[in-house]
């Protein structure tokens, strides 16, 4: 399998394409290689007929991600180079993981903070253990937290709830996170893996095209109404109308059975 670095771990189980934050020591807080290896792995899991679903998660039990490497910090001031080196490779990691043509999933266990929410935050869906401690720490480091970033979050979860996790710059638990709508699910810690590998085998068993449409179109109708691109949409659902997978749906319907789709 492939590991552009020993910091990424990635690998396939059954439908799942697993991408691994390795950096434990360090509660698994991003550096550039980590950065970088994002598409890299992307990119094998696409080629991958098997993968139906990519799952993100961190090394260890105690953080998905717990941010930036701070000792990073020091090397970007000192080096504009260095620095918008580090600021492209975080933006066309996190374009890529958005744009995914799979659906993804944060698999959020203890610390999910700064960077590595916004890792989060470019994903489909968020399933946060019930004790995952969520938060943007920008204003106790005296930073902004990047546009997009904000941006993200004030779409998740309104203007109130934005102010609060920036102006406080506080750790929110799993349960909060849910229920400001920043995660979809919250269960118990301990059930956090099964619970996540149960939905994955619930997508893994619908429709591959029909999955990617809808996530193509909800991408348009995310922009402003003047920019969504009609044709488009409409030239998905032809495909899906036309695919064997809504041929195989069809007999399998008739034939009171669970459909095999092939994703053509």
């Amino acid at each position: 399998m492939i590991s552009p670095t020993e910091r990424m771990i990635a690998e396939i189980d059954g439908p799942i394409g697993w991408m691994v934050f390795n950096n434990p020591a360090k509660l698994n807080a991003m550096a550039p290689d980590m950065w970088a290896a994002i598409p890299t792995i992307l990119n094998h899991f696409e080629k991958d007929p098997a993968v139906r679903v990519v799952v993100l998660k961190g090394a260890g039990e105690k953080a998905f991600i717990s941010g930036a490497d701070i000792n990073r910090f020091e090397e970007r001031l000192g080096s504009a180079q260095i620095g918008k080196s580090d600021s492209d490779n975080m933006r066309s990691a996190l374009d890529r993981l958005e744009h995914c043509t799979k659906p993804t999933i944060a698999m959020i266990r203890g610390y999910c903070l700064g960077g590595g929410l916004l890792v989060a935050l470019h994903t489909d869906m968020r399933v946060a253990a019930d004790t995952a401690r969520l938060g943007i720490p920008a204003a106790k480091l005296g930073i902004a937290y990047t546009l997009s970033g904000v941006q993200k979050v004030l779409d998740l979860i309104g203007p109130a709830f934005t102010r609060e996790m920036l102006f406080t710059a506080r750790q929110f638990s799993g349960v909060e996170a849910q229920a400001m709508g920043l995660v979809n699910r919250a269960p118990p810690e301990a059930e956090l893996e099964a619970f996540t590998r149960s939905y994955c085998a619930t997508m893994a068993e619908n429709a591959p095209l029909s999955i990617a449409a809808s996530k193509s179109i909800i991408a348009e109708l995310m922009k402003p109404r003047g920019d969504i691109d009609r044709a488009k949409c409409d030239a998905i659902a032809k495909r899906c109308m036309e695919s064997e997978d809504f041929a195989e749906g069809r007999r399998a319907f008739a034939e009171k059975r669970k459909p095999a789709f092939q994703g053509r």
